[in-house]
């Protein structure tokens, strides 16, 4: 399995180390799936980080070295209706052959979430989904 990161996944694993968020990075790490992101998502949590909980800035440094980051073709497709500033997320789970893109942001991301036959063939879920058919 290839699990793409969004910002936000990446700013809650290292706001909150003891997370599902968290989790999910450990579990890489571990070998259980390969993680990516996007130098895109890098720097939106950084920023946020940066702005909310700079002391965790570090740590962010360490989680970053177990995830392969990629970056966007804008040219690449997304699902239609997508939201400008997350098609560049959903272009960069494209690059890196991601079978789950995973994310918190429901508001944007909600209707396409757990659909991969709408969404070429990426499952957009959230943290606590995508663990849950472990359980």
């Amino acid at each position: 399995m290839r699990l793409f990161l969004d910002a936000n996944v990446l700013f809650t694993a290292v706001h909150n180390p003891g997370g599902k968020a968290a989790l999910v990075i450990e579990l890489g790490v571990q070998g259980h799936w390969t993680l990516f992101s996007s130098t895109y998502a890098k720097e939106e949590a950084r920023r946020n980080l940066e702005r909310k909980f700079p002391q965790c800035l570090n740590s962010l440094e360490k989680v970053q070295n177990h995830i392969n980051f990629v970056d966007h073709q804008s040219s690449l497709a997304y699902p239609k209706g997508l939201a400008k500033k997350d098609q560049p997320i959903f272009q960069a789970a494209l690059i890196c052959q991601a079978s789950h893109l995973l994310t918190g942001d429901i508001k944007d991301f909600g209707r396409f979430m757990n659909q991969p036959e709408d969404t070429l063939n990426v499952c957009i879920q959230t943290v606590a989904d995508f663990l849950s058919q472990f359980d």
